[in-house]
């Protein structure tokens, strides 16, 4: 197996990267922008070809949720022909595809967990060129995998628990939002997963289409940081507000919890808490 694994530098592929060794009869291929660019469909079927790709995993995104709202071009150009491309290749070679995506291609009005069926409506720039992104992928590669994921952290990169803790460090009290409601995500965990899927694919498995993945449970802003808090050893007061009195030029999903329930039938897969898995993210940036 010769994996390509695209977006190699931000948590999703940072943490694939750190798992490499326990697989040690595939070949993996890690690749950032400077390496190929997604964009560029010759770029990618040149690639592709001269390394004998079997699968590929694309975590390359604009994930910048705010500058995405003015810089429409960049974002459409990463999230939808980007995703376009490599499903186009994969398809035409017959290579495993795995895709992933986000919580904002909803709106975030439901009550429930969403599921995979229910109708998308994204309000911002990036959740539409994401949701554009995943058509694309399964029109054009049609055995392909999309999972979607929300509140994605990590060890590696910036995100909500790097931040929270250097904050947590320089104050004495923060505000945090409790009026958005989903689910923290290790990247650590996600990662797992589809290199799991990709397992199963390699031994003859047919699953294909569209997934939820996230940790179990859910939570606000707030609560989050309140966990990170403790978690870390940080005494930091953390105060609740609404979401209107911290305005951002891209509106988030007020709720935006993902049913999981497809995933863990279809792969047998057992999903952490969302607070087990904080506690062995932040282990991990102590070691950092």
């Amino acid at each position: 197996m010769k994996i390509l694994v695209t977006g190699a530098n931000g948590q999703l592929g940072s943490e694939i990267k750190e798992r490499q060794e326990d697989f040690p009869n595939w070949n993996f291929l890690f690749c950032d922008v400077s390496e190929l660019d997604i964009t560029n469909l010759e770029a990618v079927e040149s690639f592709v070809s001269k390394n004998e790709i079997s699968a590929i995993v694309n975590c390359a995104a604009y994930t910048a949720v705010d500058l995405a709202e003015t810089n429409i071009e960049c974002c459409e150009a990463v999230n939808v022909m980007g995703a376009k491309n490599l499903a186009i290749v994969a398809d035409k070679n017959k290579i495993k595809y795995i895709h992933t995506s986000t919580d904002f291609v909803f709106d975030g009005h439901h009550y429930l967990p969403y599921k995979e069926k229910d109708c998308p409506n994204p309000m911002t720039v990036y959740g539409r060129t994401k949701l554009q992104g995943e058509q694309e992928v399964l029109n054009k590669c049609p055995k392909s995998i999309v999972i979607r994921t929300a509140w994605l952290y990590s060890s590696y990169g910036g995100n909500f628990v790097k931040t929270m803790q250097r904050l947590g460090r320089e104050r004495e009290q923060l505000n945090v939002i409790f009026d958005q409601v989903g689910t923290p995500t290790w990247a650590g965990d996600l990662a797992g997963v589809i290199l799991e899927i990709i397992r199963e694919l390699e031994k003859g498995g047919s699953q294909k289409g569209l997934y939820h993945y996230s940790n179990e449970g859910l939570a606000s802003w707030y609560d989050f940081a309140v966990e990170i808090m403790e978690l870390s050893n940080l005494d930091c007061k953390v105060l609740p507000i609404e979401t209107k009195e911290y305005p951002t030029p891209a509106p988030r999903p007020a709720y935006s919890v993902l049913n999981k329930s497809k995933i863990k039938n279809d792969f047998g897969l057992e999903i952490p808490h969302w607070k087990q898995s904080l506690k062995k993210c932040i282990l991990a940036i102590q070691k950092l």
